[in-house]
């Protein structure tokens, strides 16, 4: 009968059953909390207190390294002129030097335009010891940059004008240099070969009625000796005898003016009289002075050459035009036939001292 209590045995069984009483945990357990309650907390502070990271900056370019500055240039050792920087213009470049050969008469004497475009260079490019050895006085100048006579123009009047004004100084001084004045032959590569060129055809330009005793001196020469010529300014001629010709265009523009070579050719109408004044192809006449030519590899007129500014089509198209009008003109080159004298320096001191 139910008495709404539990039976005895019931009781009993509750009583014999084992009591399960919550296990606390062991230290190791407490302490693992501790430090996973601590590390977690740590991380939400760290977390509130470090702003967010930034975008990582793209990784820089690699500098590439600085480009090697140009070799420094190195000329040849000569002794000390016997006059240095000898002024004979008002321009700052207006100076030249000179060495004098030991002699009892007048020697005759070397000319050197040094070369650069008419935009570098200096008069310390010329090793004068084989001409002094030999009797021959050097002069060596400098002048007027293109980039230093842009309100000149044309610009490239500057340096030749220069170069003549240097010449006539140069025979000023004739006695008191010991030099025979009508035995000078000018040289010079490039820039410098041009600039004797013009020299060797231009007309005189002394003026004999002048009061300075200088312009009244002429600006002839003897002979001409050049290494790598340009021996025309004109850009039409230049392309026909070398179609890929890059260079002559700032010797008649303003800086920037002639973006390219076809801005030069464009204009080319409009500059003709200074090309004719000024590209020494114009000025040969029968009576002009012998000139020599050097060059360091073979003429293909018509062709694209690998140094278009100083290739040898130069040097025989000028030659063509001299045996036209009755000018000695010897072009060298490597495979050149009939060849009198293999280098400049031969053919200067030879000429320079012949005998007539």
């Amino acid at each position: 009968m139910s008495t709404g209590h539990r039976s005895k045995k019931a009781r009993s069984d509750v009583w014999n059953q084992p009591v399960r009483l919550p296990v606390a945990p062991t230290f190791a357990q407490s302490i693992m909390k501790l430090v996973l309650s601590l590390l977690l907390l740590t991380s939400i502070a760290f977390a509130a207190d470090t702003p967010a990271k930034k975008a990582e900056a793209p990784a820089k370019k690699a500098v590439a390294p600085a480009a090697k500055a140009p070799a420094k240039k190195v000329y040849p050792k000569n002794p000390p002129p016997t006059v240095a920087n000898l002024k004979y213009g008002p321009a700052e470049r207006n100076v030249l030097d000179f060495w004098q050969a030991k002699s009892d008469k007048p020697t005759p004497l070397l000319f050197f335009i040094h070369g650069g475009g008419w935009m570098g260079g200096d008069k310390a490019g010329i090793a004068v010891e084989p001409f002094l050895k030999e009797g021959i006085s050097v002069v060596s100048i400098n002048y007027r940059y293109i980039s230093q006579a842009q309100d000149v123009v044309p610009p490239v009047k500057a340096p030749l004008t220069d170069a003549a004004l240097a010449l006539q100084t140069v025979r000023s001084k004739a006695a008191e240099w010991n030099i025979d004045k009508l035995r000078i032959g000018a040289s010079g590569g490039s820039a410098g070969a041009c600039s004797s060129l013009w020299l060797a055809f231009h007309d005189d330009m002394a003026d004999p009625k002048s009061s300075d005793p200088i312009a009244r001196e002429s600006t002839r020469l003897y002979t001409a000796a050049v290494n790598g010529p340009q021996t025309t300014l004109d850009p039409k001629q230049m392309r026909e005898w070398t179609p890929n010709s890059k260079y002559g265009g700032h010797a008649f523009s303003k800086s920037g003016e002639f973006k390219n070579f076809d801005d030069f050719v464009a204009a080319r109408e409009r500059i003709l009289p200074w090309i004719n004044e000024y590209s020494p192809y114009a000025l040969v006449s029968s009576d002009d002075p012998p000139v020599y030519c050097f060059f360091g590899s073979p003429p293909a007129v018509g062709q694209e050459q690998k140094d278009p500014t100083h290739t040898a089509n130069f040097g025989v198209k000028l030659q063509e035009h001299c045996k036209e009008k009755g000018v000695a003109c010897e072009v060298v080159y490597p495979g050149a036939t009939d060849v009198k004298y293999k280098t400049i320096n031969e053919y200067l001191i030879a000429k320079l001292k012949e005998t007539k």
